[in-house]
């Protein structure tokens, strides 16, 4: 690890050497000429490609939120919605049609003009997809929000909420739905929804063909992404690890201060911090809890973000026949130590989660069933469900992190070891996050626990819950028609009060049949340069909305 660590701090310095000639030290970024400067982001990881239509993973997304924009988009620093490509949008009194007025004088980085019917064509982009795309590794984001499509191909997907979309004139669309949601318009702020040019996508190609095991991206998706955002793309160096981005002069709005933007990968942490401290790059985020406060007294920028997300233990209840006991659910819950994880193991302000959702969400429900730490508690109801010496495939992630779990192999072991303290023998199976360890959990019944997390994406509990719970899914292995159901009433329901309250019901049926352990939320850190500023930030990790970052002599 310490050899690569000084690999990939050779890599960064390298890559970053050429475009920061002007002078990428912090002390001499004044020499800069003004609107002329770059700006070089530290990530753990390369993008998984550069269309977000098809993107689960931050990596991607927060290239995606340079180069393209949304109807709608979340406020600066909060989760609710404002204009975006929309200027305005209104919906028919049962929630069937959203009527969406386009901003005029939008244009994409080709030069094509943003109107109503490159809205419908990229709606029809995604409900007509095909083939390997309907894999949810491939269209999660689609399927949360959606369901299904135009012709499923497998009876597991879902009818589709999306029905059609007509250009009724240049400046509307009209977006027609099958049934109300509780997702729209929220939901179409995710960077999943982005609207991109339709004729570059009939140039370069934009349908991804192969299999679920071997995804084949066209050129559209590998090189030629193309939206209507401040930034857009220059160049993907794969073998470098770099994705250059260049400011858009065309753009609609306000035009980015900083014209070049450089996400490098540097897969550990300590190197990031360390290119940080030298000056090869300008900011990182999900920065480690110990490194919070010295890189504040140092003078950098520490921003901390609400914590607006969930840890969780996966329980695949398909794989292990011991699992659909109630009981044993149960114990593993009070096995878990989860207040010391949290004191030891996650940052300052982080807390033990008693549901899916966080507090600040609106059906949060302080009357679920509680599971406090109890070790022979455990042990008493493991011997009465029959499982004694239980063994369990425990699956966690490696090269990874996030907000929620700044480190997996820490995490991992201190609940490895709370759960063989109540009698149960864990066998560890740690997998590459990607592609290895996300398609194990989301395509195979083999992992009786896994770790895993979420951010929210938009401000409603539905986000939450609904993306974990409101259908059959591989990664939980279980079945509950009443919860589905109840799931369906929710997202239906046009009254706010009314949903919230059904809201509390799923949170409290949720926690008494626990299909997963909710263990903490967590507030989460992005360090910048000591003279970069402009950057807000958000619940939604939306604040790495570049354009709006500049330099401070």
């Amino acid at each position: 690890m310490q050899a690569f660590r000084a690999k990939a701090v050779t890599a960064a310095v390298a890559t970053a050497a050429v475009l920061l000639s002007a002078g990428c030290a912090e002390s001499k970024r004044g020499e800069t000429a003004e609107g002329d400067q770059t700006l070089v982001f530290g990530v753990a990881a390369d993008p998984k490609m550069l269309d977000p239509s098809f993107a689960k993973d931050g990596e991607t997304l927060r290239v995606a939120r340079q180069m393209f924009e949304t109807l709608v988009q979340p406020v600066p620093g909060g989760t609710e919605v404002e204009a975006g490509l929309a200027e305005s949008w209104q919906s028919s009194p049962d929630g069937l049609t959203w009527t969406f007025k386009i901003r005029q004088g939008v244009t994409f980085h080709d030069g094509t003009a943003l109107d109503g019917a490159a809205v419908c064509a990229n709606f029809d982009r995604w409900f007509n997809a095909a083939g390997v795309m309907q894999s949810p590794d491939v269209t999660g984001y689609w399927q949360d929000v959606f369901g299904g499509f135009a012709k499923n191909e497998s009876d597991t997907l879902p009818p589709s909420l999306y029905k059609s979309c007509a250009a009724t004139d240049p400046a509307t669309a009209v977006l027609t739905l099958t049934r109300t949601s509780s997702k729209i318009p929220s939901a179409l702020g995710l960077p999943s929804f982005s609207m991109h040019s339709p004729a570059a996508m009939q140039k370069f190609g934009a349908t991804i063909g192969g299999t679920t095991k071997s995804v084949e991206y066209p050129e559209y998706v590998k090189a030629h992404p193309t939206g209507t955002g401040p930034y857009k793309f220059v160049s993907w160096d794969v073998a470098a690890k770099r994705v250059t981005l260049e400011r858009y002069d065309g753009y609609w709005g306000a035009k980015a201060k900083i014209k070049t933007v450089i996400f490098t990968a540097i897969p550990d942490e300590a190197a990031r911090k360390q290119a940080l401290r030298s000056g090869d790059i300008q900011g990182y985020d999900a920065v480690a809890p110990a490194d919070q406060k010295p890189l504040a007294d140092e003078g950098f920028n520490v921003l901390m973000k609400p914590a607006f997300n969930i840890l969780y233990l996966g329980i695949d209840q398909a794989a292990n026949p011991k699992l659909k006991d109630l009981r044993v659910r149960q114990a593993i819950a009070i096995a878990l130590n989860r207040q010391a994880l949290v004191d030891s193991k996650l940052p300052p302000g982080a807390e033990v989660a008693t549901q899916f959702i966080p507090p600040t969400l609106a059906g949060w429900n302080p009357d679920v069933t509680k599971y406090p730490y109890d070790v022979t508690k455990a042990k008493a109801l493991l011997k009465e469900a029959g499982a004694e010496g239980l063994t369990l495939k425990y699956y966690y992630p490696t090269e990874v992190q996030r907000p929620y779990m700044p480190s997996t192999k820490d995490l991992f072991e201190i609940q490895k070891a709370d759960l063989e303290a109540a009698g149960i023998t864990i066998q560890p199976v740690p997998l590459k996050w990607t592609p290895d360890y996300l398609a194990a959990i989301r395509t195979t019944s083999d992992h009786d626990l896994h770790m895993l997390g979420w951010t929210g994406d938009y401000g409603d509990a539905y986000n939450f819950i609904g993306t974990f719970f409101d259908r059959p899914r591989k990664d939980f292995g279980f079945t509950d028609q009443a919860l589905f159901d109840l799931f369906k009433t929710a997202d239906a329901e046009p009254d706010a009060a009314k949903r919230t309250e059904l809201y509390k019901q799923l949170n409290a049926k949720i926690m008494e049949t626990l299909p997963a352990i909710p263990i903490s939320h967590t507030p989460a850190a992005l360090v910048l340069g000591k003279n970069l500023t402009g950057i807000k930030t958000s619940p939604l990790s939306s604040e790495l909305r570049l354009y709006t970052a500049e330099y401070t002599s």
